[in-house]
Formats: structure tokens, C-alpha cells, sequence
């Protein structure tokens, strides 16, 4: 039992140790600025996943009535779409800048919000229909 632990901690341990002295954080940790991250590539794919969840939203709430946690998928799915959009670029003699954290908050996010709102806006037009 106790060399299992070991072996887990160990580099968790190594991972604090450098980032106490400093060793860890170098420029490519540093967080933009607010507008930096918000980038077109994030708003298309935002904008292309939102279009997508909220027809899996719809289909799902009108159904089976029940709509799963979609945030992992969201997450998933544009962190994905983000890395072959660069690395097609790439392929074909583009410089892209380099995928960010922050770009797959914010493509999240927005996903998350689209197919919030189509919930919504769907389980108001159920009970508009049951009540009447």
C-alpha cells in the first residue's frame, strides 16, 4: 500500500517542489489579455458547436424529456475542431498561433450557453403547449 502512494505522489511532489522555486513558470503560462482571448477561430467554432448542441438539445428534450450534461462533450469536441483547424493550417504552409487554455474556456462556454438557452427556450414551449 504505501509504494502505490508513493509512486502517485511522487510527481506531484516534484511538480510543487519546481513550482516553489520557480522553475515551472515561464512566458508561455502567462494569461493574456481579455481580448487576446477571445479569437475568431473561437467564435466560428463556438458558433458552429452552439448550432450543433442545440439540435441535439432539441431532439433530446422533445424525446426522451431528459438532457444530460453536455459540458465535457462541448469541451471535447471544440478543443478537437481547434487543434485540426491549426493543424490543417499548418500543413498547408500557414503560421497559426498556437492553441490557448483560455480559447477552449471560452469556446466552451459559448456551447454551454447555446444549448442552455435551447433548453430553456424549449421547456417553455412544452409548458406553453401542456397548459393551454
Amino acid at each position: 500500500m504505501g509504494t502505490e502512494e508513493a509512486v502517485i505522489l511522487e510527481p506531484l511532489i516534484t511538480v510543487l517542489a519546481a513550482e516553489a522555486a520557480g522553475g515551472i513558470a515561464d512566458d508561455s503560462d502567462k494569461i493574456p489579455p481579455w481580448k487576446e482571448q477571445i479569437t475568431t477561430r473561437g467564435l466560428v467554432v463556438s458558433g458552429l458547436l452552439g448550432c450543433l448542441f442545440c439540435i441535439i438539445t432539441h431532439k433530446l428534450n422533445l424525446t426522451v424529456g431528459v438532457i444530460p450534461s453536455l459540458n465535457v462533450a462541448a469541451g471535447l469536441l471544440g478543443f478537437f475542431l481547434v487543434r485540426s483547424w491549426t493543424g490543417i493550417l499548418n500543413k498547408l504552409g500557414f503560421q497559426v498561433a498556437p492553441f490557448t487554455r483560455q480559447e477552449n474556456t471560452v469556446i466552451q462556454t459559448c456551447v454551454v450557453a447555446c444549448y442552455g438557452l435551447a433548453f430553456s427556450g424549449e421547456l417553455d414551449i412544452s409548458c406553453l403547449e401542456f397548459s393551454g
